[in-house]
């Protein structure tokens, strides 16, 4: 069931289940946004929650390439006349294209993207200061992914990030940006003081 969680910007959760729950969100506007494509599965119900808020996407920006991100994109490509952008140096699999390739700093749409290297060698938030707004995709979970109370970030694990360390260190590339929310894929997303928080815990983290 889509969800608007801020003014034009809906959370559509494609799958829950006992001990996760996974999302994209769709971001109105001049060109209607879908942010991550979720599996390949999915692609009826995220099409059926655009459908129930009155949205059409017009572009598909991919934060990296782990399946529940992009598993969905050739079927979305398919089902929406979607213009579709991935990060460079994110694999895509045989017969599948994107339409355009991003990096740090890139103008993607209002969004600019920064490159947060760890949770994997790809991954990269999209912040829109003029919504006051970010979506992290992976470089952060909601604390509540980790049993502590929401409205927090924490890292991923060990166990979901392929270096742990440079996740930590990557975030230090969102300071200079200021949003109050903070959009995440997996716990809750932070809607207050979202880029403060942010540095207090990097602050916190690399005090040790």
């Amino acid at each position: 069931m889509p969800d608007e969680i801020m003014p034009d910007v809906y959370d559509l959760t494609v799958r829950e289940t006992d001990r996760a729950r996974y999302r994209v969100y769709l971001v109105d506007g001049e060109t209607p946004t879908l942010v991550d494509a979720g599996f390949p599965d999915t692609v009826d119900a995220i099409r059926d929650a655009c459908d129930e808020v009155g949205v059409t996407p017009e572009r598909l920006v991919v934060t990296h390439g782990d399946g529940d991100h992009v598993g969905g994109l050739p079927g979305l490509s398919e089902a929406f006349d979607l213009v579709t952008w991935v990060p460079e140096g994110t694999d895509l699999d045989e017969g599948v294209t994107a339409d355009r390739r991003f990096g740090d700093g890139d103008a993607v749409g209002t969004f600019t993207a920064v490159h947060l290297p760890g949770h994997r060698a790809d991954m990269h938030a999209l912040v829109d200061e003029d919504r006051d707004l970010a979506v992290l995709g992976d470089a952060v979970f909601g604390s509540d992914s980790r049993g502590l109370p929401a409205g927090y970030f924490v890292l991923p694990t060990a166990y979901y990030s392929e270096d742990l360390n440079r996740a930590d260190e990557s975030l230090e590339r969102l300071l200079g940006f200021e949003f109050s929310a903070g959009l995440v894929f997996h716990g809750s997303s932070v809607f207050e003081d979202a880029s403060e928080k942010l540095r207090s815990f990097v602050y916190f983290s690399n005090r040790g």
